[in-house]
């Protein structure tokens, strides 16, 4: 049986009244006969899209953090590669110390000849060299404040002639290696009477 019915449309998109033929529309699809998984309403499309987004921005962070790290480690290892390079030594020069102050010691005496003094300031100067072209320096210690951070004080006496807690004498000198301390001075401090 044919009906001869038209449904009259309302002007969508810009067009005017048109009239339509049921005869030739397409029967309504059956929601039924599609699986459940074929249907993704825009809503959680968009959910999913969200989602995927968000693990991909933890990972790109999780990336920037991890490079950071490896940059921060490389850092790390090559200053300590540097004072390990800078320091090494120590140990060896610690251990060298005795023979410079002996020499220092032969230096203060009065030999009576002259050139076993001569000989022995060589030797004493090439030491001191040596040990400069190696990052060691000595602390100069007479007439300077004392500051426990360079000097040992061995002992106080009065003196009006210098300053209170200045040093009086040196002892034993001092070393530095590069910026760290080696050695402390040992020295002799002024007090007041």
């Amino acid at each position: 049986m044919r009906l001869g019915m038209t449904r009259v449309m309302a002007g969508t998109n810009g067009k005017t009244d048109d009239a339509l033929d049921l005869e030739h529309e397409l029967p309504a699809s059956d929601e039924r006969d599609v699986p459940a998984a074929e249907i993704q309403p825009p809503v959680a499309a968009a959910d999913e899209l969200g989602k995927l987004q968000a693990e991909r921005n933890a990972l790109f962070d999780r990336l920037a953090r991890l490079q950071a790290e490896f940059d921060n480690f490389r850092k790390r290892q090559q200053k300590e590669n540097q004072d390990f390079r800078d320091y090494a030594l120590t140990n060896v020069i610690r251990d060298l110390l005795p023979v410079l102050d002996s020499l220092d010691r032969a230096l203060q005496t009065q030999p009576e000849g002259e050139e076993f003094r001569k000989g022995v300031e060589l030797i004493d100067r090439q030491f001191h060299d040596a040990l400069s072209k190696l990052g060691v320096e000595p602390i100069e210690s007479k007439g300077q404040a004392f500051d426990p951070n360079l000097h040992q004080a061995i002992q106080t006496v009065e003196s009006a002639e210098v300053e209170e807690n200045h040093v009086v004498d040196e002892l034993q000198r001092g070393y530095k290696i590069k910026d760290r301390l080696l050695r402390p001075a040992m020295v002799t401090v002024s007090k007041r009477g």
